[in-house]
């Protein structure tokens, strides 16, 4: 399958990221590059932009796509938790940029076999790395009732979290729960016939619930925007693009922490703990797409972009 991505918010975010035509910059989910294709197209001979993903088909596409950049661009198998190791490696000591465009990308949804999708019928699977270990097959028959509803109670957001992890345990006792179609299926007999007639479809929260679980998006997120911050030079730009509350609130609550570091006691004349700020908050509120944006693309209807700074600490 052609590898198809349509970037999200992407003139907000290339505006945001305030390209220099000589600067560094790291777009650290590569995914379809439409993204990295505009911050390549702000650069300059001297320009570099390093693309980071987890998943070899995005790298292959992107690759492909990018090629007439050979010099200007370096695509990295990583995750970008790992931007300080993978910056050190290329000798980058900081960068003027750094763009974050998260959750799963277009095409791992509509590749029936990545397993990510409740639309398509394939093998439970939900890995953005094929080669980590545990995919959501394995995750929803290792796990206890009691960690099963939790998760997809704290990542799904959904109400009957306790009813669908019943009926999957009691499911996977009777048989395996291999595919995405099986898994939907149990889905749909938790979930009480009133409410499935109301709202997304009755999968989709568990299948966000269980992706997030299986890549463990959430559990990386702060430090890797902490880490790219601390790998900025005073003045560059974070641009984070967000898809769901739950990334958007650690986004908000990160760069708050980063903007305002200071510990000491509210009552405290002077700051003692010597804490400087390192960010500067660019969108008070997050940038959210058009109607029109909306319209050609639906998939962009749930996202949020957040742009802070980095200042000199």
């Amino acid at each position: 399958m052609e590898f198809k991505h349509v970037p999200v918010l992407l003139k907000e975010s290339i505006q945001g990221l305030q390209v220099k035509p000589d600067g560094v910059y790291v777009d650290c989910t590569l995914g379809g590059a439409g993204h990295s294709r505009e911050i390549l197209r702000s650069l300059g001979a001297g320009g570099r932009l390093i693309g980071i993903d987890q998943d070899p088909a995005a790298l292959t596409h992107a690759e492909q796509r990018l090629k007439n950049n050979t010099g200007q661009f370096i695509a990295v198998r990583s995750n970008f938790v790992q931007i300080k190791e993978v910056l050190a490696q290329l000798d980058i000591a900081a960068v003027d940029g750094v763009l974050f465009d998260l959750g799963v990308s277009s095409y791992q949804l509509d590749t029936p076999e990545r397993g990510f999708s409740y639309m398509h019928d394939a093998e439970l699977d939900m890995r953005m790395n094929p080669e980590q270990p545990i995919s959501a097959k394995e995750l929803i028959h290792k796990l206890s009732e009691p960690e099963l509803a939790e998760i997809i109670r704290k990542y799904g957001e959904e109400r009957w979290a306790k009813r669908i992890a019943s009926f999957i345990v009691a499911e996977r006792k009777r048989q395996p729960i291999t595919t995405t179609a099986r898994l939907v299926d149990v889905i749909k007999a938790a979930v009480p016939a009133g409410a499935r007639r109301e709202g997304p479809h009755p999968a989709k929260r568990t299948f966000q619930a269980l992706r997030i679980a299986v890549n463990d998006e959430l559990g990386i997120l702060a430090g890797a925007i902490r880490d790219a911050v601390d790998k900025l030079k005073p003045g560059g730009r974070i641009c984070v693009i967000t898809f769901h509350s739950l990334e958007d609130r650690i986004i908000k609550d990160t760069f708050k922490e980063l903007a305002n570091p200071c510990t000491c006691p509210p009552d405290f004349p002077v700051c003692a703990c010597g804490k400087q700020p390192g960010l500067k908050i660019i969108t008070g509120k997050p940038v959210e797409p058009s109607l029109e944006e909306v319209e050609i693309n639906p998939r962009a209807r749930s996202a949020k972009l957040r742009i802070g700074e980095r200042v000199q600490s």
